[in-house]
């Protein structure tokens, strides 16, 4: 065979093996909420964990999945560990409804944690290195993940969010908007708001993912108030000071200031920073422990 023809062939091979987005069609549970699930595995798997990124409002997973300010396919090629890309039916993830912010409700946040158990299941996934991540009503959702079911997280990464329970909507809408908790006047105490975690899944005593949040300070969608919230809400759960343990300026990049608050609780604030506050895939690994 001659040498360019066989070039070619293997080119051709690559191409059609491609590790690419795939969609799983019945991840299984009894979540009354069914959005779309979506795999990346990606051609080396060479770790144990998975990484759930949940898209931000008017996306989807592929969106989400091919934005290049998005970094977690780069990540997932780049260290081997298998991605999982929820994809909403609605225009926003549904953290409103009291079906999604309780623990087996049968809402979004019951339908995402079937697909991190059958992810788990089918990818031979580590229980222990399960991590969830997202921006705007991902990062919502993320917090909501956190709260609803705690023993599936094992670390949480949120950009430009609000404290989970922050959009409840009395009347039970789902996927309700809230322009009281968007515009930065749901403000109370670290004690109402931890209360509000402990709410969803009353009971639960155990571990709970370790909480890493990044806000800008002129995020004119999220109000930044909402990083003091989120702030005053898992320094609660943890049991820690709102007072940082340690302080770097100009961490990860210029005019961003990380705090620690302890080592369950990383507020990362972007000064001069707008609602899309830029994905920064080492520091989330990093925290991850990846």
């Amino acid at each position: 065979m001659h040498p360019l023809a066989l070039t070619s062939i293997l080119a051709l091979g690559s191409t059609v093996f491609a590790a690419q987005l795939t969609q799983v069609s019945n991840y299984g549970g009894t979540a009354q909420a069914k959005p779309g699930m979506w795999v990346y595995v990606p051609n080396q798997v060479k770790s144990d964990a998975l990484v759930v990124a949940i898209h931000s409002c008017q996306s989807s997973a592929q969106k989400y999945f091919q934005n290049s300010l998005i970094p977690w396919k780069k990540g997932a090629d780049g260290k081997g560990y298998v991605t999982v890309w929820p994809s909403s039916t609605t225009e926003c993830w549904d953290v409103s409804s009291k079906s999604s912010l309780t623990h087996n409700g049968g809402g979004d946040s019951n339908a995402i944690a079937n697909m991190i158990m059958y992810a788990i299941a089918k990818y031979k996934i580590n229980p222990k290195k399960v991590f969830v991540t997202g921006g705007s009503s991902g990062a919502m959702m993320s917090n909501v993940l956190a709260a609803t079911y705690p023993e599936l997280i094992t670390a949480v990464s949120l950009y430009s969010g609000v404290p989970a329970g922050c959009f409840f909507s009395a009347s039970g809408a789902s996927a309700a908007w809230n322009n009281t908790c968007s515009g930065g006047q749901s403000i109370s105490t670290a004690q109402h708001w931890g209360d509000v975690v402990q709410g969803m899944d009353p009971g639960y005593n155990g571990t709970r993912p370790r909480m890493q949040f990044w806000h800008g300070s002129v995020d004119a969608t999220l109000s930044p108030k909402n990083y003091d919230e989120t702030l005053k809400q898992w320094t609660n759960v943890f049991g820690v000071s709102t007072t940082p343990t340690s302080s770097k300026k100009d961490t990860p990049e210029k005019n961003y200031r990380t705090d620690d608050f302890g080592p369950d609780v990383e507020g990362i604030w972007a000064v001069g920073v707008g609602h899309s506050v830029p994905s920064h895939l080492m520091v989330s690994e990093a925290w991850f422990g990846l």
